[in-house]
């Protein structure tokens, strides 16, 4: 059933203004927009865009294209570092609870539906005291057997995650089994029991999507092409020569490439399969928000970012959206 959106605040919780949809809708535009509209500083909900030295890869905004808006949670963690969807809503709410204090509107931009799902909706994560070796094993299987292999192995115990996640997911598909064969619970179930404290945001979703799939995709594409101009090969061969373990080597951006490196395809060969398996993320992408009754849609095709922007603002103001720092807008 969809979920109803939220038209009066509850007291006391903190406004949060969502800008999902898949990649290169036009997210970060329009999150830039709105946060210079509502007096607003960006908070990143992408998890490679995390990480240090993938700038290129992960489509990072530049300077020009954040417009002047602090933007937080970019660009700081070492690559070869583990950071959990846990490490994530605690960061996040820290970035958050900080700017509603200053009185600015966070304004909370990205793809990655866990990293959003579980921020807004407080899912908590219970820190489970778990057999170091456990996660060692299954690790070394996913080594070994690959994560379409651990993926069936998850569907088998807990096919609702298992529905959220692809084989890229090895970080967590590798967590969700840890938590069943640890404790004897699935992560759904886990989840679930977590959701027993109201969330302190009143989230309000505005996604970017297209009504012409090819259109979408043409604008992957040319983002592809604009990576390559701005320096992906250099940056990828850089990681080919040392190369990530675990999840991040699954990464879209470079993975690809790395058969061009080893003489293994041509170039134009991998950068087809790089726009491919970029598209194919989109699609999942889509399809993880399409289940959020929440999200009120923009159709991106034809539409300017100014456009965007106005049609958004008008969503807001009939859902009773008051920015912090505005009149009626205090926590």
């Amino acid at each position: 059933m969809p979920q109803q959106v939220n038209t009066e605040r509850p007291a006391g919780t903190i406004p949060v203004l969502a800008v999902v949809g898949p990649t290169a809708s036009g997210k970060t535009a329009l999150g830039v927009r709105l946060a210079g509209r509502y007096g607003g500083e960006v908070v990143s909900a992408d998890s490679m865009q995390i990480y240090t030295g993938m700038g290129v890869a992960t489509a990072k905004p530049t300077a020009e294209e954040m417009g002047g808006v602090p933007h937080h949670l970019l660009d700081f963690q070492p690559p070869d570092s583990p950071f959990s969807v846990a490490d994530y809503v605690e960061k996040a709410g820290g970035v958050i609870r900080d700017m509603a204090a200053r009185g600015r509107q966070p304004v909370l931009v990205g793809g990655t539906g866990l990293y959003v799902s579980s921020l807004l909706d407080n899912i908590r994560f219970a820190e489970e005291k778990l057999e170091p070796s456990l996660r060692a094993a299954l690790q070394a299987q996913a080594e070994e057997r690959g994560g379409e292999y651990m993926l069936e192995r998850l569907r088998a115990v807990d096919p609702e995650a298992a529905a959220r996640l692809h084989p890229g997911d090895v970080r967590r598909i590798l967590r969700a089994l840890e938590v069943y064969e640890g404790t004897g619970r699935t992560m759904t179930e886990a989840q679930a029991a977590s959701r027993g404290v109201p969330s302190p945001y009143t989230p309000y979703f505005i996604g970017i999507r297209y009504a012409d799939r090819q259109a979408l995709y043409d604008r992957i594409n040319r983002r592809v092409d604009r990576m390559l101009e701005e320096g992906l090969l250099e940056e990828a061969e850089e990681r080919f020569r040392s190369p990530l373990t675990g999840g991040l080597a699954q990464a879209i951006g470079h993975k690809e490439l790395a058969p061009y490196f080893a003489g293994e395809l041509s170039l134009e060969a991998a950068v087809e399969n790089l726009k491919r398996e970029t598209r194919r993320y989109a699609k999942r992408q889509l399809t993880w928000f399409g289940r959020d009754g929440r999200i009120r849609w923009l159709e991106g095709e034809g539409h300017t970012a100014a456009q965007l922007e106005q049609a958004a603002a008008e969503i807001l103001d009939e859902m009773g959206f008051e920015p912090l720092g505005q009149k009626g807008g205090g926590v």
